[in-house]
């Protein structure tokens, strides 16, 4: 990991409040680089290779979520996990997740937006805050 990239997450820790730990910067870093949410376990599986327990790893992760650097998501499947909050993303605003019902791999569809006639419908029934489509992968087919 390049120190400017270190640097940068200590600052953007720093501006949400807290203070920068190397389990914080460690966790947020794992975040920025990974294409998909990750869990509790996940993020303390690989933050172990690093001396950081299971405990520390919860408390970055719920740490930066209050503080407005994380999203908390459940899918379903009533397990916990953590993305990094986008540029321009609202805190309980997220993207569409996929979910594949056979393996459990979840995949960030930051692309995919309502069309027109489906964000009025929306507003018909309430607020949408959440988008989650379930099938097989790739992989699974």
């Amino acid at each position: 990991m390049s120190e400017s990239a270190v640097e940068q997450s200590k600052l953007l820790i720093r501006e949400a409040g807290l203070r920068a730990t190397p389990a914080r910067v460690a966790t947020l870093n794992l975040l920025q680089k990974s294409s998909s949410p990750l869990t509790h376990a996940e993020v303390a599986e690989h933050l172990s290779k690093t001396g950081v327990d299971k405990a520390t790893a919860f408390r970055a992760l719920n740490d930066m979520t209050e503080a407005g650097l994380l999203r908390r998501t459940e899918l379903g499947d009533r397990v916990w996990r953590f993305e990094l909050i986008g540029e321009g993303e609202h805190e309980h605003l997220g993207h569409p997740h996929f979910v594949c019902v056979d393996c459990g791999q979840v995949s960030c569809l930051g692309d995919i937006k309502l069309n027109q006639r489906s964000l009025s419908t929306s507003t018909q029934i309430g607020r949408i805050t959440e988008i989650l489509l379930r099938g097989q992968c790739v992989e699974c087919l």
